[in-house]
């Protein structure tokens, strides 16, 4: 049997990558100062927007504090998985009529993988050490502020974007941890390698960076396309383009991707069918056909109201008249927020004249408020 003492960082770093991960290192549960006051100033600002639970009272002092989510710790592992791309994720911008989905979410949800292989190393470390040592596992389901316990324990550095960099992988790793009773050695941390370098800053369609290391989610794509429930303000929907799940934009404009590699692993690799989708076809989606055209993606989660919601802005900034038949079809959708973006596509879609005429024709029958509003808003003739 092998003591928890004997367990050494190469053991095992060679056991994590025969498991499938591609990087590992040890930190110790703590979050240094500078990193607790960027997530202080982060939830005091309300930059978080809708996602209440940053804000928790039960949870926050856990996510500042390992400890406090789980006294007994002594070392966090933190894993990662390369889902790097084969093309440039940015290819899709120069076809409005096609669907931008992130890089992450365009086959399985990385979570189900991660999680298992996360269960299998505590299992070996469990074994390894006859039981005496505990461990316990998180893939972003619990108040982890992963990416600075990422940079503690070697494995990379949290860039002016707010995410985690690899020399190796650049901006393109899944994370998840193992926390555990063994008592390994303290890593050495990662240095930052950003330098005078802010491209993922001036990348950023709807400038939600109000500084480097400070991201202002209620600006950010990927929370509007994603966490965000309403209607999505006026004032980023032509910025989001064509973009209807996550946004890259700030990851590959990193210098460090001239590194990174093509992921291996099959359930990373983009199903055929989201490399290039029409947004004529998601148009055409109901409940049904939604939900099992998204089994097992992460995509399925924000549910098809949401999601329509985001295809209509795209479907909006796409300057395509051949998907307004579609589009009015909707304005008879039992959702109210499909009803209301497809207020604001047909308005952009349309001519004037056309679209002062729809609006004469439908706009009082609307009785939800958040739709009237759309109308209300709209250009007229």
């Amino acid at each position: 049997m092998t003591t928890a003492a004997t367990i050494s960082l190469d053991m095992l770093q060679a056991k994590a990558r025969e498991i499938g991960f591609d990087v590992c290192g040890v930190a110790r549960p703590k979050i240094d100062a500078r990193n607790q006051k960027r997530l202080d100033e982060f939830v005091a600002g309300g930059e978080y927007g809708s996602m209440a639970w940053m804000n928790d009272p039960e949870r926050l002092p856990r996510r500042r504090d390992p400890e406090m989510l789980w006294p007994d710790v002594k070392s966090v592992i933190v894993l990662g998985c390369n889902y790097g791309p084969a093309e440039n994720p940015m290819a899709l911008l120069d076809h409005p009529d096609r669907a931008m989905i992130s890089v992450y979410a365009k086959n399985k949800d990385y979570h189900d993988l991660i999680k298992k292989r996360l269960k299998q190393l505590a299992r070996w470390l469990v074994e390894q050490t006859g039981g005496s040592e505990q461990v316990k596992v998180f893939v972003d389901t619990a108040p982890v502020l992963e990416k600075p316990l990422g940079q503690a324990s070697g494995i990379g550095w949290q860039g002016k974007h707010t995410n985690l960099v690899s020399r190796e992988f650049g901006s393109w790793l899944f994370l998840g941890e193992v926390f555990t009773t063994i008592g390994f050695d303290e890593a050495t941390p990662e240095v930052d390698h950003c330098g005078s370098c802010s491209k993922c800053l001036s990348a950023c369609p709807t400038d939600a960076f109000p500084a480097p290391y400070k991201l202002d989610a209620r600006k950010c794509i990927s929370y509007l396309t994603i966490e965000h429930d309403g209607v999505v303000p006026h004032e980023f929907r032509k910025a989001m383009g064509n973009r209807i799940y996550g946004c890259d934009d700030c990851l590959v404009a990193c210098p460090w991707n001239k590194f990174a590699s093509r992921t291996e692993e099959l359930a990373f690799i983009p199903r055929a069918e989201l490399t290039a989708p029409r947004l004529a076809d998601f148009l055409e989606l109901d409940d049904e056909t939604f939900r099992a055209f998204f089994t097992g993606s992460p995509i399925k989660r924000i549910g098809r109201a949401k999601f329509l919601r985001n295809v209509l802005i795209a479907a909006g900034n796409s300057g395509a008249p051949n998907l307004i038949a579609r589009i009015e079809d909707l304005l008879d959708d039992e959702s109210a927020l499909i009803r209301a973006s497809a207020v604001w596509a047909l308005s952009q879609l349309m001519s004037d004249a056309a679209f002062a005429s729809l609006k004469d024709a439908r706009a009082t029958a609307e009785s939800d408020p958040t739709v009237q509003a759309e109308w209300d808003q709209a250009k007229a003739a």
